[in-house]
Order: C-alpha cells, then sequence, then structure tokens
C-alpha cells in the first residue's frame, strides 16, 4: 500500500479548561467550593476575597487591632484567650476504660490481657470472636489459657459503662441488667418484671423483636403489664454502650438559597454568606499592563475564568431554585403533602438547558424553607396517578402514609394492603407493593413489628 494523504471534516465537542472548570464547579458543595476557593487563592497572587465592608474605618480598625496584637505578642502579654482555663477534651472509650483498669490491683498478666481487649473492642464496645479465637489471636509462646481470658473478659464486663465487652445484642442488655440503675429503670424495682426483662434479653430476645406478645405470655407466665413493663425497661437500655464515647462532629450543611414570600409569592434568593465574592488585586493587574511580557499573564487569565465560572455557577443555581419554588408553592403553603410531581427534565425545558446540568446543580445544594434546610432533590418525585385522571408526587403519597400510620391503633396496626386501600380513599390508585416500598424507604417497619400490647 502507498502511502497517501487524505483531507476529512469531522464535528466533535471539545471541553476547554474554562469549560471543565465551569462543570466542575457546578457540581461542587458549598464548603468543597470554599475549599476549591481558598486552593486557588494560595495559588494564585491576583485572587483576593472581596470583603462585606471596605470602608477605610473598618481598615484602620482591623490594622490597630493587628499591631495591638503583634505588640503584646513582643511584649510576652500573649492573647487573653490563652489565660482563659481550657476545658479538657473527653476521653475515648479506651482512656475511660483503662483508667478503672489503672485502679484495679491486678496482676501484670491478667492486666495485660484485660488491656488486650479493650483494644479489641469496636466503636459500640462490642467484641468480636470468642474466647478459642482470642487464644489462637494471641502468640502461642505466651499459653494464654481460656480460663484466664474468660477472667480477663469478666473483668471487662465489670466496667464502666455497663454492657462493655458484650459479644451479642442479648449478651450486651443482659449484662446491663446485672445490677440495674433502678432510678433511671423505675420499672426494675418489681423483681418479678426484672426476672421477666432478664428471662427475654438472655431467651427471647428474637420474640421480642417479632412482637409475638402472645409467645411471650406463654413462655414467660406473667401477666400484660409485667410484660409491658419489662419491654419499656428493655427498650431504655443502651444497645451501643461505647457510641458515647465516639468523637462525632454534628453535621451541618450550609443552605445556598433562602425562601421568603414577597408579594404574595415565594421567592428563591441567593444566600450571601454561602456565594463566595472574588476580585482580581488592582496593583498586580496594573503590572501586568505595564509589562506585557510579564509571567503573571497566565495567573490573570486563570483568575478571570474562576471568577466568572463562580459567577455563573450562582446564576445557574439562583435560576434552578427559582424554577422549583415556582413550581412547588404548595409545599411552601401546605406543607409535604401539596408536594407536586416534578422530574429534572421539567427543570430544564423551563429553563432551557440539559438535565445533567439539572442534576449537577440539585446534587448537595441546599434550600433553606419554613419547613427547614432541604436539598434541592428533595422537591423532585416522581408520579402516582389519581381516580380524576390527575397526578400526584410519591414524596405527598409518603407523607400521607407517614400521617395514617401515625395514627393507627397500637394494638391494631394497618396491613400494607389496608394502607393502599385508604390512599385508594383518598384517590390515590396505588399498589400494595408500592406501599411497601415507600414504608421501607421511610424506615417503618411492617405491621407486625409495630404492634403494641
Amino acid at each position: 500500500m502507498k502511502p497517501a494523504l487524505q483531507l476529512r471534516a469531522s464535528q466533535h465537542l471539545a471541553l476547554t479548561p474554562q469549560l471543565q472548570q465551569s462543570i466542575r464547579l457546578l457540581q461542587l458543595s458549598t464548603l468543597e467550593l470554599q475549599a476549591e476557593i481558598e486552593q486557588a487563592m494560595q495559588d494564585n497572587p491576583l485572587l483576593e476575597r472581596v470583603e462585606p465592608d471596605t470602608s477605610n474605618e473598618t481598615a484602620e480598625l482591623r490594622d490597630n487591632l493587628r499591631v495591638q496584637r503583634i505588640e503584646r505578642s513582643r511584649s510576652g502579654d500573649a492573647d487573653l484567650d490563652d489565660d482563659l482555663p481550657q476545658a479538657a477534651p473527653a476521653p475515648t472509650l479506651i482512656e475511660h476504660l483503662l483508667a478503672q483498669l489503672r485502679l484495679l490491683r491486678l496482676s501484670r498478666r491478667d492486666a495485660a490481657l484485660v488491656e488486650w481487649l479493650i483494644g479489641e473492642l469496636d466503636d459500640n464496645g462490642y467484641l468480636a470472636g470468642g474466647v478459642d479465637a482470642w487464644q489462637e489471636m494471641l502468640p502461642a509462646e505466651l499459653a494464654i489459657e481460656t480460663g484466664e481470658l474468660r477472667t480477663a473478659l469478666a473483668w471487662l464486663q465489670s466496667f464502666d459503662p455497663p454492657g462493655i465487652g458484650a459479644r451479642s445484642l442479648a449478651e450486651c442488655l443482659s449484662l446491663q441488667l446485672r445490677e440495674p440503675d433502678r432510678e433511671h429503670l423505675p420499672e426494675l424495682a418489681d423483681p418479678e418484671v426484672l426476672d421477666c426483662a432478664r428471662r427475654i434479653c438472655a431467651e427471647l430476645l428474637s420474640v421480642l423483636a417479632a412482637r409475638d406478645y402472645t409467645r411471650l405470655r406463654r413462655e414467660l407466665r406473667c401477666s400484660d403489664d409485667v410484660l409491658r413493663n419489662a419491654q419499656t425497661a428493655i427498650q431504655r437500655l443502651q444497645p451501643r454502650p461505647g457510641a458515647a464515647f465516639a468523637a462525632t462532629e454534628a453535621p451541618y450543611v450550609v443552605p445556598d438559597v433562602i425562601v421568603r414570600k414577597i408579594g404574595g409569592r415565594w421567592r428563591a434568593m441567593l444566600n450571601d454568606e454561602a456565594m463566595p465574592r472574588l476580585n482580581i488585586n488592582q496593583m498586580y493587574a496594573r503590572i501586568i499592563q505595564a509589562e506585557r511580557g510579564s509571567g503573571l499573564a497566565d495567573h490573570l487569565r486563570e483568575a478571570r475564568w474562576l471568577i466568572r465560572n463562580v459567577q455563573q455557577r450562582c446564576d445557574t443555581i439562583a435560576r434552578v431554585a427559582q424554577e422549583i419554588v415556582e413550581r412547588q408553592q404548595g409545599f411552601f403553603e401546605h406543607g409535604a403533602i401539596a408536594m407536586r410531581p416534578l422530574v429534572l427534565r421539567d427543570i430544564a425545558d423551563a429553563i432551557g438547558m440539559h438535565e445533567s446540568t439539572i442534576s449537577r446543580v440539585t446534587t448537595q445544594k441546599y434550600m433553606l424553607t419554613p419547613q427547614g434546610t432541604l436539598e434541592f432533590k428533595y422537591f423532585f418525585g416522581s408520579h402516582i396517578a389519581t381516580q380524576t385522571g390527575g397526578a400526584a408526587s410519591s414524596t405527598a403519597v409518603q407523607t400521607l402514609l407517614r400521617q395514617l400510620i401515625a395514627a393507627e391503633a397500637p394494638r391494631k396496626p394497618l396491613s400494607d394492603a389496608k394502607l393502599a386501600d385508604l390512599l385508594a380513599e383518598q384517590g390515590m390508585v396505588v399498589a400494595r407493593r408500592t406501599v411497601a416500598k415507600y414504608r421501607e424507604a421511610m424506615q417503618i417497619p411492617p405491621a407486625s413489628q409495630r404492634k403494641q400490647l
């Protein structure tokens, strides 16, 4: 074959760096965007934040405070806050248990085994495996006997919090019933109730979980009052004794949009605190203009791209949020029961954007409403047919289901089939399996498990 040259014309979509950045910024959450901007400001000296108050008085006051802080540090007078007593950090579960271990007069070998078991606890305070498995895990040259491990386990299970070192839920609850706190559990002051609760935790916990009260009464040979008090006490026990020591941070979100009622209509307005304001440092900009060949030209172009893309992100979020609010006016007036069916295509067609763009905008973006802070995706739901030929939102159906279940008789909870019939009476045609799917999505147990004495 001979080499030849051919000329072909074709079309293809090329994602420029500016477009790639715009798409990436659009799908970031508010906190992720703030981190992205902080990194960009460190890499690009031309970028700077626009302060909410740029008056000369505020700048002068800020400079004076900075000078005072520097003078105090030079004179050895640290910040006043440093002199205040600081709260000691809360101990972890392991630290709490080791502190109790140090108070015991155990032999070095026994103390080492208890400490080893403490290190094997999970975050909930449970131990995995058993004595035989632990014996295989330990070095053979130590010649640890099963009796020694059982003794170490007994010591650990006597520590606070009650139930620590359990290997199952039944054992955890049984440990807490050894010496129960009768002030916290006044029902257990009755010996018959305490004996009933202990037997349930040791032998019949699965029967209680299934709410088979007929079998419980038959096995325990107790009255309804005793069984009811025992169940109440068991429900107040702590199934995860180590969870109280877990270092958890309270999750929070920064709303991108705030919804207010203005002139009889609900409006979506951008949250200024969540929307960063950037500018180009004028000093560097003048240097670039004076020196055409300066190496800062690339930084200037990147800074302009970022500022433009951040502004475009804000505008897109505002347009999508306002369109959602316009279509869900009933929700803001009457709550979730008045939610209308809505899909991404509806918003995309209304504002002239692609569905993928709407999907990026509605992911990890939040709206502060009178009903609470809600993610944009909360306002979208599939269509459920009604007997009048219309459509209802799946969110409205789930809200109605929750209301029906909340109002049911505790001794005769509503089955999924009965719930479907009640929805049909409201004009919503929903199959029984759909009711079961919605109920499971709301983490509501079936009728057999909702039954109470």
